[in-house]
């Protein structure tokens, strides 16, 4: 129960897995240093004596992407437009709350990397909205609500966690030479991809994720010096049992207890959402507001 009671946040992340294009294609366009009327036929690529104009690039964007882009546009619509007509908002308080169970369960090796945190809280209240559209005519009791409090009380503790990357290397001299290529202006990650033997995280610039106390996975040492630093500071070289690391602080995610009172409207949503069936899916919405699309009875 618990593994799947991981907070809405858990649904969340697989409905906003599909929508982030969405929000960068409604972001502000770039500026085309070209006219209106040269646009189609401007030619973008030369390979040897070919070209490719921007209107073929724009046609094969389209034939690849244009259904599903187009869909996530549409759902994001719906979902802002309803939750208008309805009256429902999401709190800045709900959105951190949310944002902060998130990264304390984050770890490099997640499918889902932590990328923008802005693009985060956007597609958390999305998710949010369209969880509060989807179940608004679910009954769920107050005691069944305090019962699943009780019952889940430790999913509700957040642990002090700190979001670490680190580089590993098999002595303490190559650890050294690394600090003094971090005070020279080097890139912590460019030097994990180079000089890193962690294999796991190397290719993601050394990136561990947030851990706590209750991190098993990482060296005990890191835990004692993680407090220690300051966001954006890299650590002396650390003895660890493959050789010597240094580590640097991306953040400190101070820990924090939330009350029934706190957590009360996204345990409604849990629990409607669990006595749902099917997917969890935005297209039952589009009749309520009515949509047509380009890619009708397809």
């Amino acid at each position: 129960m618990k593994s799947k009671s991981l907070w809405s946040i858990i649904i969340g992340l697989i409905i906003i897995n599909c929508v982030t294009v969405g929000y960068f294609v409604l972001q502000e366009p770039a500026t085309i240093p070209v006219s209106a009327d040269d646009q189609q036929n401007e030619i973008i690529a030369t390979i040897g004596d070919q070209t490719i104009t921007r209107q073929e690039w724009l046609a094969e964007l389209e034939q690849r992407f244009g259904r599903d882009t187009l869909k996530e546009l549409v759902n994001i619509e719906v979902v802002e437009e309803l939750a208008k007509k309805h009256n429902i908002q999401v709190s800045e308080d709900t959105i951190q709350r949310e944002l902060a169970v998130y990264k304390s369960m984050y770890n490099s090796l997640d499918e889902e990397h932590f990328g923008d945190e802005g693009n985060w809280e956007k597609q958390i209240r999305y998710s949010i909205l369209l969880e509060e559209l989807l179940t608004k005519d679910v009954s769920v009791s107050e005691e069944e609500m305090k019962k699943f409090y009780d019952n889940n009380a430790d999913l509700y503790n957040i642990e002090t966690s700190y979001h670490l990357s680190h580089i590993v290397v098999k002595t303490e001299d190559e650890a050294k030479v690394i600090e003094e290529e971090l005070k020279g202006g080097s890139s912590f990650e460019a030097l994990a991809l180079e000089t890193s033997i962690d294999e796991f995280t190397a290719n993601q610039g050394g990136d561990i994720g947030f851990i706590s106390t209750q991190n098993e996975y990482v060296p005990a040492a890191y835990l004692k010096v993680a407090p220690t630093l300051k966001e954006g500071e890299w650590s002396e070289p650390i003895k660890v049992d493959a050789g010597y690391a240094v580590i640097l602080l991306h953040e400190t995610l101070e820990g924090k207890s939330y009350s029934y009172d706190d957590v009360k409207g996204q345990i409604r949503r849990q629990i409607a959402l669990e006595q749902m069936e099917g997917s969890v899916s935005v297209e039952p919405l589009w009749e309520e507001i009515g949509v047509t699309w380009f890619y009708e009875g397809e």
